[in-house]
């Protein structure tokens, strides 16, 4: 008969790494080691064809979407059954806790809503701004997103916000790590700003872009704020 230490199995349950992978835009893929049950797969931001990019082909235990338009709720590539989370609220579900935040819209005419969406899992805060589009948050806002380790953040200007506005809400919030989404990319049938705009108003000159973020909380600092740039 073999026998299990209880604490050697704890520990090797936090020998699993949180993986975040940008497929461009706002569109991120989320795996989560921490479920009892195995891997929560958590995906925001799916998009259609529409954008000239080739959507990923993603599967999901939990779908969010920050806007209810093409950009943002593109769920034909995504398989499985997953819980959608598609506006403001709190949701908890495979051990993964969401706060949606809304957006304040910028006037009368527009039509859907837009969310912020705060989701803790392996006790790590991540906030995803999705379309973003005012020029700072409100003390509202800010006193609901909280402490935040991981900042998903649109600075690509168009519909949304750019890097001055960007860089302004980075001193809001003040996450440990900012990863910069929703920029001018290859195939993008839209026009955007570049990342090399915001990377040099952040005094950055090179940065090297990693195909995905493999990340545990006991490696986020909180002595140094971090700008992690990913390839889509």
């Amino acid at each position: 008969m073999v026998k299990f230490n209880c604490k050697s199995n704890l520990r090797f349950k936090f020998l699993f790494a949180m993986n975040i992978i940008w497929h461009g835009q706002s569109c991120f893929q989320i795996s989560s080691s921490q479920n009892k049950n195995g891997q929560a797969n958590i995906v925001i931001d799916p998009f259609d064809e529409s954008l000239g990019l080739k959507p990923p082909k993603l599967e999901a235990d939990i779908l969010l979407m920050t806007k209810k338009d093409y950009e943002h709720s593109g769920a034909k590539s995504v398989s499985g059954s997953p819980f959608v989370i598609d506006g403001p609220g709190e949701y908890e579900t495979k051990e993964v806790f969401v706060e949606g935040i809304p957006i304040l819209p910028v006037s009368e005419k527009e039509k859907s809503l837009s969310t912020i969406y705060t989701i803790e899992t392996e006790d790590v805060r991540i906030c995803h701004l999705g379309a973003f589009n005012q020029k700072e948050l409100t003390d509202d806002q800010v006193e609901k997103i909280g402490e935040i380790d991981i900042l998903m953040v649109p600075i690509g200007a168009n519909d949304t916000i750019g890097t001055k506005e960007a860089i302004k809400i980075m001193s809001q919030i003040e996450p440990k790590i900012t990863i910069p989404m929703y920029y001018q990319i290859p195939k993008l049938k839209m026009k955007l700003e570049g990342v090399d705009k915001f990377l040099k108003a952040m005094g950055i000159k090179k940065i090297e872009a990693l195909p995905k973020l493999s990340i545990k909380k006991k490696n986020i600092s909180s002595e140094e704020a971090k700008i992690i740039i990913l390839n889509p």
